[in-house]
């Protein structure tokens, strides 16, 4: 089945008031946090002009944990996301709710 076709007989399914188990939906949570996280790493490391490596470099980590983080291939500890935001000069924000969770960089201003 084509992925546009399964892509609306699942929200066909939900509009329909089916649910999805409480696993599912953790594991979707997690991903989307995942998926956020990747994409301001991305974001920033693409707005300073820095390759992976260069980052790396800069967090003290490796080039393939960038990687990793820009794909969405790894589950950061706390010291490895201290490393990264002082890595790409900014603070980094993670909100969690119930159902929402975002993450945010915030540029230290250039001394």
């Amino acid at each position: 089945m084509e992925h546009s076709r399964w892509k609306r007989a699942s929200e066909r399914k939900l509009a329909e008031g089916h649910r999805e188990s409480a696993h599912v939906e953790q594991e979707r949570q997690e991903l989307r946090l995942s998926m956020a996280l990747a994409k301001v790493v991305y974001d920033r490391r693409t707005e300073l002009g820095l390759s992976q490596t260069e980052l790396a470099a800069r967090a003290g980590l490796t080039q393939a944990k960038i990687s990793r983080i820009e794909g969405s291939d790894t589950i950061p500890t706390l010291p490895l996301l201290t490393k990264l935001a002082r890595g790409l000069n900014a603070s980094l924000n993670i909100a969690i709710d119930e159902d929402d969770a975002q993450v945010t960089l915030t540029a230290h201003e250039a001394a």
